[in-house]
């Protein structure tokens, strides 16, 4: 609902002070293989994460020309779910620095041929402090891929996030002290994107707060923008915003656990 901080900044301040909840997508971080993910980093399982990466990407939309135009473009429309993703995980990124462009000058949008003016193919690199990075990759110019969606990199192992981040399909494990790459299933294969929608409902009956956090949207925006930023520039940016970490309960982000295989088999 916002795309300039300006905006987003007058929701914050609604939801703070407002008697509701405002719920903010992507929703990217309620899937159980999310939070499983979260869980494992947050107890040491590969150690300090030192390099990390998001991928999302397709050939592009030819339904409606606002993703071509200066309101749209790659980073808003895809980017911002591996931003949601990697922040969540490792916390608010310090500084920006990024190349975006235009790759496909003209795109079919139903019978008609539009001008792309916003970038349609972006790389962007987060600096989370601490030498500890990541890169986004996205644009309206991969055709397919099979890569994962979120790859972290520690110091004693790495955690590899399987399909895309809003619609996962379970993650793989490699740990220095085993030695081999364990395969966990998504607890919910059904899991839909919408997910928000079911955790607003939730925080109404329960009278508990949303997940994800107007703040951590903020956030979020302000690294898309900030990446448009350094693009233009050629020069790194600063990023002042932050955001509380999330506070998923260990339970749900245990689960996967037990649907383990190995690999090696």
């Amino acid at each position: 609902m916002a795309t300039t901080l300006e905006e987003a900044a007058r929701l914050v301040e609604l939801a703070e002070r407002g008697p509701g909840h405002l719920v903010c997508a992507p929703h990217v971080i309620l899937s159980p293989t999310y939070r499983a993910i979260w869980a494992r980093l947050r107890h040491g399982e590969i150690g300090r994460v030192n390099l990390a990466r998001g991928r999302y990407g397709w050939a592009g939309p030819s339904w409606n020309e606002w993703f071509y135009s200066h309101g749209g473009g790659a980073l808003f429309d895809m980017a911002i779910y591996n931003i949601t993703s990697l922040t969540g995980l490792l916390g608010p990124v310090r500084r920006v620095v990024a190349f975006s462009g235009v790759a496909i000058a003209e795109r079919q949008v139903g019978d008609a041929a539009v001008s792309v003016e916003a970038e349609d193919n972006a790389q962007v690199l987060l600096d989370f402090g601490d030498a500890t990075f990541a890169a986004v990759t996205t644009g309206f110019t991969i055709q397919q891929y099979q890569s994962p969606a979120l790859e972290l990199y520690g110091s004693d192992g790495t955690l590899q996030m399987l399909g895309d981040d809003w619609a996962p399909q379970g993650y793989e494990l490699w740990r220095n002290d085993v030695g081999a790459w364990r395969y966990y299933k998504d607890l919910d294969p059904a899991w839909l994107w919408t997910d928000g929608l079911r955790d607003l409902v939730d925080c109404i009956r329960t009278g508990t707060s949303p997940m994800i956090q107007p703040r951590h949207a903020y956030h979020a925006l302000e690294v898309v923008l900030k990446a448009r930023q350094a693009s233009a520039t050629g020069r790194a940016q600063d990023v002042a915003s932050t955001f509380a970490p999330l506070a998923f309960e260990t339970r749900h982000a245990d689960e996967p656990v037990h649907l383990m295989h190995d690999l090696r088999r």
